[in-house]
């Protein structure tokens, strides 16, 4: 078995060699079949005849032609056809030359259109059916001139049915490969999305830690000698917002374990249920903060949550980190409708010009979070001094799934 199928595997990697063999087969089954009288007294025989130079002639031209029956399939249709009607009219008894016009036939219905197909099809058996009846040495209802018309007319049934079921197979595994590659696509631009999301949740943290830190190491450093109390005071806020960031940087980085990883974090993403801690945090730190929230509703998707509790987050530590100690912050949280609008105001008797006189990635990164719910996102300095961060994100949006807290 395995011989054989390494033999279809060589004939099926060179065409030639396959239609040669091809080629031999209906030399032989012709000169088989012209031993056969169908004329016998008890009707078809074999007999030992020996069929006519002309016959063996016509027979070696039209097997010789399928050889060539890939490359230029009209042209050995046309030949064969050709050889195939001289016998039709000169054959008695008639050889059987037109197998070759009908594997000829075969091969033009399989390789071109429906169209073609039908238009040489018809052509041929009209021409070879025609020229048996009409000019050929035996009666017009002769057995054999019906058999040319029905072996014709399969050939090109079989040859269009092939062509359709190969386009067809074709078809479907072009659909295949796309889905793959589109499934492939989907799978790579989640995992940039989710690689984005986690990269803007590591600079959210660390930001706002550092500048806490930032701070109250400064305010230790300046109290040391004269206030050792508050100096004290001051350095465990710092430990405090280290705990913290060493807590939020684990979960998240925890969202790159596997799924069974025991050491996985449970801890739900933060949201405005923790919006109190959060100022809490920047008061610690010597920042005026106000806050104004029209309502706690907590039915807000996972990831409006989440976005809302960075953009406040980074809001507040580009004050606290931009505006200096004696800033003073508004925060406001509103549900308005079928929108959460968030608003975040630096009044500017701070020592800087404002939250976005530094710099950095800080508005960049509110502005991504925002844009990625299909919200609005403006920001800039105020008529009375400050700066003011507003966002406007939509509650009832469906968001895709890699924006969504794991």
């Amino acid at each position: 078995m395995s011989t054989l199928r390494r033999a279809r595997c060589r004939l099926r990697a060179h065409p030639s060699a396959l239609d040669a063999a091809l080629a031999a087969a209906v030399l032989a089954c012709m000169v088989a079949g012209s031993f056969v009288d169908p004329h016998g007294p008890g009707g078809v025989t074999w007999g030992v005849r020996t069929p006519d130079p002309l016959s063996l002639v016509l027979m070696a031209l039209g097997a010789a032609a399928l050889a060539l029956r890939r490359r230029a399939p009209l042209t050995v249709l046309a030949l064969t056809g050709g050889v195939s009607v001289v016998e039709c009219v000169t054959g008695d008894p008639r050889a059987p030359v037109a197998m070759s016009a009908v594997v000829a036939l075969y091969t033009v219905a399989a390789s071109t259109d429906r169209p073609t197909t039908w238009r040489v099809g018809l052509l041929t058996m009209t021409v070879l059916t025609g020229a048996a009846m009409l000019a050929g040495p035996l009666p017009w209802y002769a057995q054999e001139n019906l058999g040319i018309f029905a072996w014709t007319g399969m050939a090109a049934a079989a040859g269009d049915a092939v062509r359709s079921r190969r386009a067809f197979v074709h078809a479907i595994r072009e659909r295949a490969e796309r889905a793959e590659r589109t499934r492939e696509e989907e799978a790579r631009r989640r995992v940039a999305e989710e690689r984005l999301r986690i990269a803007r949740d590591l600079h959210d943290v660390v930001a706002h830690h550092i500048a806490l830190v930032n701070v109250q190491a400064g305010v230790a450093a300046h109290v040391m000698d004269k206030r050792p109390d508050q100096a004290k005071e001051a350095l465990a806020h710092v430990r405090e917002a280290g705990r913290s960031a060493l807590n939020e940087l684990r979960a998240t980085v925890g969202l790159l374990r596997q799924s069974d990883d025991p050491e996985a974090p449970t801890e739900p993403a933060p949201g405005l249920d923790r919006l109190d801690e959060l100022v809490r945090t920047f008061r610690s730190a010597g920042l005026q903060v106000e806050v104004a929230r029209a309502d706690r509703d907590t039915g807000l998707p996972a990831a409006v949550d989440l976005a809302a509790y960075r953009v406040v987050q980074e809001a507040l530590t580009n004050v606290q980190k931009h505006a200096g100690p004696q800033a003073k912050a508004e925060v406001s949280v509103v549900r308005a409708g079928p929108h959460l609008e968030i608003t975040v105001l630096d009044d500017g008797t701070g020592e800087a010009k404002g939250p976005g006189s530094g710099g950095g990635h800080g508005l960049l990164g509110m502005r991504e979070r925002v844009t990625a719910l299909r919200g609005t996102l403006t920001t800039g300095p105020r008529h009375a001094g400050g700066f003011r961060v507003h966002a406007i994100l939509p509650v009832t949006t469906r968001t895709r799934p890699a924006e969504d807290p794991v």
